[in-house]
C-alpha cells in the first residue's frame, strides 16, 4: 500500500490550499482516511478524517470551520483548507486505516498506512 500526499506549499495568511492523497490500495473505498499534521517540535496531531465511502467526517476543533475533507470512492482523498493561519504551518500526512467508532477516527493508532507528508508553510 502506498499513499502519496501532495498540494502543500507556501501560502500567505488567509489563503487556501487543497491537499490531495492518492492511494494505491485496491479497497480504498472501504477504509477510513485521515489527515494529520506535525509542526516543528510538536507531536503529530489529528486534523480531519472521513469514513468509508465518503460517509461521516471528523475535524479537529482548530480547523473545523475552515476545512473540508472529501474523497473519491476510488483512490484519492482531499483536504481543502481555507483562511490559513501561521499555526497551520506543518507537514501534513495522509493515512488510511479502519475505524469502527467515531472516537477511533481521531487517533493515530487507527491508521495503519501513512504517506510521506507534504509541507504547508503559512507566512504572514
Amino acid at each position: 500500500v502506498q499513499l502519496q500526499a501532495s498540494g502543500g506549499g507556501l501560502v500567505q495568511t488567509g489563503g487556501s490550499l487543497r491537499l490531495s492523497c492518492a492511494a494505491s490500495i485496491r479497497t480504498f473505498g472501504i477504509h477510513a482516511m485521515g489527515w494529520f499534521r506535525q509542526a516543528p517540535g510538536k507531536e503529530r496531531e489529528f486534523v480531519a478524517a472521513i469514513g468509508r465511502r465518503g460517509g461521516s467526517t471528523f475535524y479537529a476543533d482548530s480547523v473545523k470551520s475552515r476545512s473540508t475533507i472529501s474523497r473519491d470512492n476510488d483512490k484519492t482523498a482531499y483536504l481543502q483548507m481555507n483562511v490559513l493561519k501561521s499555526d497551520d504551518t506543518a507537514v501534513y500526512y495522509c493515512a488510511v486505516g479502519r475505524a469502527t467508532s467515531s472516537d477511533q477516527y481521531y487517533t493515530r493508532e487507527s491508521y495503519r498506512y501513512w504517506g510521506q507528508g507534504t509541507l504547508v508553510t503559512v507566512s504572514s
